[in-house]
């Protein structure tokens, strides 16, 4: 029923009121509700779906006639199929830049460092790898590290040096072969 605060809010015919939207999402949201789950192959597609289909009624509610599930099956074929032709834009945006992916030159050496610098990031704890994303991806600094991770920013210094040296460990140790010891207080 969240979605009775947000049309609410939104204003609407003044004729008909909230009342009379309240009747009509009351008796026929599950209707509209399975409507959509009959046609997604994503279920939690259908949640807003229907919120979407219950705006636009509480919008029009002076066009709703006496009969209104045949109309909003109307709007929600109409919802639908905009879903449709976004979900189809996205999927072609998304193969476009797989296909713009694979046909980049990619040396087959800088492919594999890749591929081992990653495996070996995988082998790090979550934390270590939480903060060294932090640093690395997000640009943080020390004193934005610290206040990310809620500790004082020689806490976060201490916290990122142990991490770049836990995966320096690791990355000198996978490229000899040999399995790395832990650090002094550190668990396997």
């Amino acid at each position: 029923m969240k979605l009775m605060g947000k049309v609410a809010s939104v204003g609407g015919p003044g004729r008909v009121g909230l009342g009379g939207f309240e009747e009509l999402f009351a008796r026929h949201h599950d209707d509209v509700l399975r409507y959509f789950v009959r046609r997604l192959d994503v279920r939690a597609d259908a949640a807003d779906l229907v919120a979407e289909t219950f705006l636009i009624a509480w919008r029009r509610m002076a066009d709703v006639p006496g009969e209104p599930l045949p109309w909003l099956y109307g709007v929600a074929r109409r919802v639908l199929a905009n879903h449709r032709r976004g979900e189809t834009r996205r999927h072609g945006l998304a193969d476009r830049l797989r296909d713009d992916l694979r046909t980049l030159p990619a040396e087959p050496e800088t492919a594999l460092e890749l591929r081992h610098a990653a495996d070996v990031f995988r082998q790090l704890s979550r934390p270590d790898r939480e903060l060294l994303s932090l640093v690395a991806w997000e640009g943080l600094d020390t004193a934005q590290l610290a206040a990310a991770l809620g500790c004082s920013r020689s806490t976060a210094a201490v916290r990122l040096h142990r991490a770049r040296r836990r995966l320096d460990r690791l990355l000198n140790h996978s490229a000899s072969g040999e399995q790395p010891a832990p650090a002094r207080g550190e668990n396997r």
